[in-house]
């Protein structure tokens, strides 16, 4: 075998290596261009930063998908393994979730596509909320295994009812889907609860987290601030309830925001990186969300700063994963 031929088969094996949690930069990317139309909306943003970012999106979860399908097709057994791992298993949910996320992009631009989409996140994302929740309560779980991954099935649950309102479906249908909405409005919250309850203790009372997971504490803010745009969607007001899940998801996002300082020094650059990048982006929208309700300068000033920050951050991402692939270092950022 030639130097050519063994650099290519080098190449495809380090595909084994790529992480189900790299559809999380997916959802980063698709939620900071939900974020930037809503700014057209209350700043008159203009329009082109959003339209940029849903195709990189989409470009983003093409790319991934075909990676992970080469994956599965060559190397099963490192699928499994990491399926059923206690941690890594709670991150396919990102590959859901960002099935449910994409139709808020497509839905102008082809309904029928984004609906279809949208349907077969939704089954997936139900389906696997339902077999983790099921493997958490048929076997023994260990309390170091409880770490911010384990809230990515109930965000996912959360996430599901965010696309309705642009699919345009029948009044008859629409009818049916809002008690989906409410179900998994339900679910997503009532499980949030005790998650966040375990993960905290975990934190308090047991040795810290590894350097290269540090980043994934911010999924702690995702619950809240995806809850608040959940909420608010389903109920059609922005009630007392509303005002709690936003100002939790300012307190939270003010507790973690130093992680994001540390990151530079805490470790080398890694996929798990990507964790940060929708908790940015979903506290973003519910910033802007609130100022569209309630505008006020400190409002603005709140969305103007959620809104620099997670593009600041998803952008620097995306700079270092794309020098990072260039370099050939899949193997090392998937560790």
């Amino acid at each position: 075998m030639n130097h050519v031929a063994i650099e290519k088969t080098a190449r495809w094996q380090q595909v084994e290596h790529l992480p189900i949690g790299l559809f999380g930069s997916v959802m980063g990317l698709t939620g900071l261009s939900i974020a930037w139309r809503l700014a057209h909306g209350v700043f008159g943003a203009s329009l082109w930063a959003a339209d940029t970012l849903a195709v990189v999106a989409i470009a983003s979860f093409v790319a991934v998908a075909i990676g992970y399908g080469i994956k599965i097709a060559t190397a099963p057994h490192a699928v499994r393994d990491e399926f059923h791992h206690p941690i890594a298993g709670s991150l396919f949910g990102t590959l859901f979730i960002s099935l449910l996320l994409l139709p808020i992009l497509l839905a102008p631009v082809n309904l029928l596509l984004a609906r279809a989409i949208w349907t077969l996140g939704a089954i997936g994302m139900m389906v696997f909320a339902w077999l983790i929740v099921s493997r958490w309560m048929s076997d023994q779980q260990q309390s170091a295994h409880a770490t911010p991954a384990w809230i990515v099935p109930v965000v996912g649950l959360l996430d599901v009812p965010l696309a309705i309102p642009v699919l345009d479906f029948d009044p008859e249908c629409a009818a049916a889907l809002h008690q989906l909405m409410v179900m998994d409005l339900a679910v997503g919250l009532f499980f949030a609860i005790p998650l966040f309850t375990m993960i905290f203790s975990r934190l308090v009372f047991q040795p810290p987290m590894p350097d290269a997971m540090q980043p994934t504490l911010l999924i702690l803010v995702a619950p809240f601030a995806v809850g608040y745009s959940t909420y608010t969607l389903t109920s059609g007001s922005t009630d007392l309830f509303a005002h709690t899940l936003y100002m939790l998801t300012l307190f939270m996002l003010a507790v973690l925001l130093g992680r994001l300082r540390k990151m530079q020094t805490c470790c080398p650059f890694r996929f798990a990186w990507w964790s940060v990048s929708f908790p940015l982006a979903a506290s973003a929208i519910a910033s802007l969300r609130y100022d569209a309700f309630a505008p006020s300068l400190v409002n603005d000033a709140l969305s103007i700063v959620a809104l620099t920050l997670a593009t600041a951050a998803i952008v620097g991402l995306l700079v270092r994963t794309l020098i990072g692939l260039a370099r050939g270092e899949l193997r090392t950022l998937s560790s």
